[in-house]
């Protein structure tokens, strides 16, 4: 193999898409012997407004983004992927996972779910797995 991949984002969200995705990483993360960063960016746009009428939202988001990577390093471990680090962000994903995260872990490649929107839900707001594919500096595997 003429190139490796040493550091290889996963974005998880809980979804069935970030499921297929995780699951092809580890095959991926296994046969480079890579370090595998499960990535999950709580959307904090989602709830601002709100936030105003239920406090408590903010610290399930964060409960439930530990329980998430939690159960995906479980997983991980179960497959005898063990070089694994968990990174939760706060902001918006489309920016957070290629322009921070990859960033900041040296990322090589990125893998992503496809997302099940329509053509109407794109055409306004876009996708997080075509923005990832648009502003990353590594390569992007997007899994349907």
């Amino acid at each position: 193999m003429d190139f490796e991949y040493k550091n290889i984002v996963v974005a998880v969200d809980g979804s069935e898409a970030s499921e297929h995705a995780f699951k092809k990483s580890l095959d991926i993360v296994k046969r480079n012997d890579a370090r595998l960063i499960l990535a999950h960016v709580v959307d904090s746009r989602t709830f601002a407004t709100a936030e105003a009428y239920d406090r408590t939202l903010a610290e399930r988001a964060d409960n439930y983004a530990k329980e998430l990577l939690e159960s995906y390093v479980e997983s991980a471990h179960e497959a005898s992927v063990t070089n694994i680090v968990r990174c939760v962000e706060y902001g918006s994903p489309k920016v957070k996972i290629a322009k921070e995260i990859a960033v900041d872990f040296g990322a090589d490649l990125i893998i992503c779910g496809a997302t099940g929107m329509g053509a109407v839900e794109r055409f306004l707001i876009g996708s997080v797995s075509e923005s990832i594919t648009r502003y990353a500096n590594c390569d992007v595997l997007v899994v349907r």
